[in-house]
This record gives C-alpha cells, sequence and structure tokens, in this order.
C-alpha cells in the first residue's frame, strides 16, 4: 500500500472532479496545479499550491509550457525506495508526487468539429501525455488518472480504503494510462497522415 500525500492535478475536463477532490481533500491529500484547474480548485474552497511557484517558471508561450519541468518529472519519476533517487529529491528540492490527475486537450473533437489546421494542433496535448507517461511508467509509487472515466474509480478505492492504493491498482491504472496514450497518438498520426 503507497499512501497519496500529493496529488498534480492538470484537467481540461473539470466535470466529476468535484467529488473526487472533496474526497482527496478530507483524507488530507495537497493539492498542486495550474492555470484553470487550480482555480476550479480554489473556487471549490480547498487549497492548492501553484505548479509555478514551485518550478519558479510562469506558463510560456501561450500555454504550451507549464509542467514540463525537473521539479514536477522529478517528482514523479524518482523511485522512492532508491536512496540515490530520494537524495537527489532532497539536494533539488523536489517534492514527492502520488497522484496525477490529467486529461488530455480534446484533439479528437477539434477534428471532427472541423476547426483549422491551428486550432488543431494547438490541441496536441504535450505536457499532459508526458505527464501521463511518467506517472505510468513509475505505478510502483505513483497513482496515474489518465481521464475523466477514471475519477470515479479511484474515488471508488479511497471511499473503500482511505487514500492509498495497492500496487495492482496501481498498475491498472498505469495499464489505462498507456491505452489512453496510445489511443491518442493514434489519432494524432491519422489526422497528420491524412
Amino acid at each position: 500500500m503507497k499512501k497519496i500525500k500529493t496529488a498534480l492535478i492538470s484537467v481540461f475536463h473539470k466535470d466529476g472532479l468535484d467529488a473526487l477532490l472533496a474526497k482527496l481533500n478530507a483524507e488530507g491529500v495537497a493539492f498542486l496545479s495550474t492555470g484553470g484547474t487550480q482555480a476550479f480548485i480554489e473556487s471549490l474552497g480547498y487549497p492548492c499550491a501553484k505548479v509555478e511557484d514551485l518550478t519558479t517558471y510562469p506558463s510560456i508561450l501561450g500555454g504550451r509550457v507549464k509542467t514540463l519541468h525537473p521539479k514536477i518529472f522529478g517528482g514523479i519519476l524518482g523511485r522512492r525506495e532508491l536512496e540515490g533517487d530520494r537524495q537527489q529529491m532532497a539536494q533539488y528540492e523536489i517534492p514527492e508526487i502520488d497522484l496525477v490527475i490529467v486529461d488530455l486537450y480534446p484533439f479528437e473533437q477539434t477534428v471532427a468539429s472541423g476547426a483549422s489546421p491551428v486550432d488543431i494542433i494547438e490541441k496536441i496535448d504535450i505536457g499532459g501525455i508526458s505527464l501521463i507517461r511518467a506517472a505510468a511508467k513509475n505505478f510502483n509509487d505513483v497513482v496515474i488518472i489518465p481521464s475523466k472515466d477514471d475519477y470515479q474509480p479511484l474515488l471508488d478505492i479511497i471511499n473503500a480504503q482511505g487514500a492509498a492504493t495497492t500496487l495492482e491498482q496501481r498498475r491498472h491504472f498505469a495499464t489505462r494510462a498507456f491505452a489512453t496514450s496510445s489511443h491518442y497518438d493514434t489519432a494524432i498520426h491519422a489526422w497528420f497522415a491524412s
């Protein structure tokens, strides 16, 4: 069992997130977020640290770069059982991130809407897909929630056993995460190929 102490939350779709946030907050989980998601979390009355305060960088390049930073990815990819990783995390003041909740920009819906190529390109998620892959890779320590379809399954787990997950549960979410990223990249490839 691994306890969830800190959650990074950066989502496009916020519907259905409030019940999960309420339970995580009640369990004492600290929130870390960006932009609109951070404002949404705070609008519900929960404290939320800003990613940019941790990284000391603002969201730049029109929002193209927000979470792509060693303090974020180190916090996700750091192997808790390795002394060397723990020492480096301490040295560079990298916090452990135990839960990543992300959903990706709506690429397929944007294509289906008949949007311009410029608008479609901007819906190719970079930070989100990177967060999903990093958290899924480190499922030994981190829970990845790769889409809004997984909000309820995580809520069910937390309702049943508190803010902690088993290795098997984390591996299940990682499997879902790689299915999500594979589907997403397949859709992008199909658009480029057409």
